[in-house]
Parts: C-alpha cells; sequence; structure tokens
C-alpha cells in the first residue's frame, strides 16, 4: 500500500505540476554508443544555472532506458527528461541515484510519469531523510521561485551489494560501496560499452568533497583501480575521462589531506591551525578551493582526531 501511495502521490505530481515536461532538452553528448552524459557546471546551485552543477545522464537498451543521477532541481530533471525524449521513445524503466547530494537527485521527480524503479544504494533512504529539509530550504535560497517546492522521491529498489539491471539487451552492473565520498556510494557499470559511472566517487577539475570517510576513499579508489573500464563518467568534470588516469589528481588531493592532517595531530595542532595549514599546495589546483577545502579539512581532522 505505501508503495502504491507513492504511485499515485508521483502521477498527481505530473498532472498537476506548473510547466511539467515543457523545459528545454539539456544538451547531452553520447559518449559511447547509446550512452548520453550532460556535464554539469563547476559552480554552486544558483538561479542561473538551476542546479544543473553534476553529471548526469542516461543509457538506452533495446527496451528501456535507464536514468544515472537527475540532477538538482526539478527544472534539471525535466530537461533531462526532454533529452531522452529527443534521442528514443522508449520510456525509463530505472532511475538511479548514486548518493544523496542533492545535485544528483532532486530532479528525481521529473520521471514519475515513467512510473521507473527509482534506484539507490541500501543506505540511501535513511541518508535522505535526514538531510531532506536541509536540502529543499537550500534550493529555494539558491533558487527563489525557481525551486517551485522540488519534491523528494526517495529509492524503491535498494542494492545492498551489487544488482544487475536488464535494458534489454543491454546490462547494468550497480555495485554498492563501502564508505567513500558518502556512506552511500553506488556505481553503475554498463557492460556493452565498457562505461563506468562513477558518481562522486570521482571528481574532475572541482574539488572532491569528502563527506564519508578520506581513509575509505583512498580504499575504495585502490579498488577501482583494478576494474577493467573503457571509459569514466565522473560525478564533476569532463563527460567521460581516461581510465584510470583521472584518479590520480583525487588521490594525491585526498591522501594530501590525510598525511598533513595525522602530522597536525601530532603537532597538536588546533582544528583552526589545521585548517590554516593543511594542503594549501593545492590550491590552483582544483575548482572552488576556498570553498570546500576547509570544510574537507575538518571532516578530516574529525575523523582522523581519534585515530588507533
Amino acid at each position: 500500500m505505501a508503495a502504491m501511495g507513492k504511485r499515485l502521490l508521483l502521477a498527481w505530481l505530473v498532472a498537476c505540476w506548473p510547466g511539467w515536461g515543457i523545459a528545454a532538452p539539456l544538451p547531452v553528448e553520447e559518449v559511447a554508443p547509446g550512452v548520453f552524459v550532460y556535464a554539469g557546471a563547476h559552480e554552486e546551485t544558483s538561479a542561473a544555472n538551476r542546479g544543473a552543477i553534476a553529471n548526469v545522464g542516461f543509457i538506452v537498451g533495446r527496451r528501456c532506458v535507464a536514468v544515472v543521477d537527475t540532477g538538482g532541481s526539478l527544472a534539471v530533471g525535466q530537461g533531462l527528461r526532454e533529452a531522452v525524449r529527443v534521442r528514443t521513445e522508449l520510456p525509463v524503466c530505472y532511475v538511479i541515484n548514486t548518493h544523496v547530494h542533492p545535485d544528483h537527485l532532486l530532479g528525481n521527480a521529473a520521471f514519475a510519469g515513467d512510473k521507473p524503479s527509482f534506484v539507490g544504494h541500501a543506505r540511501l533512504p535513511a541518508a535522505l531523510a535526514a538531510r531532506a529539509r536541509t536540502y529543499l530550504a537550500a534550493l529555494s535560497r539558491a533558487l527563489g521561485p525557481e525551486a517551485g517546492g522540488t519534491p523528494l522521491v526517495p529509492p524503491d529498489t535498494l542494492v545492498q551489494d551489487t544488482l544487475t539491471l536488464d535494458l534489454g539487451g543491454r546490462r547494468l552492473a550497480l555495485r554498492a560501496w563501502p564508505t567513500a565520498h558518502t556512506d552511500q556510494d553506488l556505481t553503475v557499470f554498463d557492460e556493452q560499452t565498457g562505461t563506468l559511472w562513477l558518481g562522486d566517487l570521482l571528481f574532475v577539475e572541482r574539488i572532491p568533497a569528502v563527506d564519508g570517510s578520506a581513509r575509505g576513499w583512498l580504499q575504495v579508489m585502490a579498488s577501482l583501480r583494478g576494474l577493467a573500464v573503457q571509459r569514466a563518467v565522473p560525478g564533476h568534470g569532463p563527460a567521460t575521462v581516461a581510465w584510470p588516469a583521472a584518479l590520480d589528481a583525487q588521490e594525491r588531493y585526498l591522501a594530501t589531506l590525510v598525511e598533513e592532517t595525522r602530522r597536525a595531530l601530532q603537532r597538536r595542532l588546533t582544528l583552526q591551525q589545521a585548517v590554516d595549514s593543511v594542503g594549501h599546495a593545492e590550491r590552483g589546483k582544483w575548482r572552488l578551493f576556498d570553498l570546500y577545502h576547509p570544510r574537507n579539512v575538518t571532516a578530516v581532522y574529525t575523523e582522523l582526531e581519534w585515530e588507533d
């Protein structure tokens, strides 16, 4: 009954939402046959970009389409749905969220009319419930009326370890990872083209954001390096990047954070002293460094403070 209630609510949203379905298509790039990616802007969410700041896209099978992340607002999700419509008449059968951050999933409701399965990490529902009010309030501040009361749509299909989805002659291998960028990171591997969608397990050009465990992230990256991949789609950066070389800069940054924070703790530096000194050689190598780096040092300091 709960699932039926959610479907009815989503159907009502489709019918009643102002301007539903009239957005301009997002300009996606076909990075491999049937694999389409929109590369988000290296910016914070604003009325100008409407929250289109993360890489999102879709994969087309013979039977249906899987969407991978939906953007940072209902409007972005609508634009992505229109991009699907331009390229195929097939329905969207899966909407996959790689993790909880709002720039990746606030567009979910734009796909309600397809009645897809919404797929995410097993820990995603709890994370989304805990952060929902904060995310929607921040979106309202950033977009004003353009936020439009964006509804949140949680996953109804959960990935504990691995899951395979069939789009009709095209299989997607989903994998839930231990705590890294967040505690609900999910990757999507298109077996047909060897394309790996990493979500925010990989940042390129834009500074990584630590919302889980820096040590865990480094361990997950070591595992990712061993995967046989033809191309990778990062959560932020170009639509596709070389594999595994694209991991190098992020690994250097995270390793620097961990090593220099450990030394700061050994010297009994305060948190503010660590923020003022750790990792500053990385400035100039990342977009949005001054906004996110102090937060990252704070997160790593807290993680390592009671390290054995």
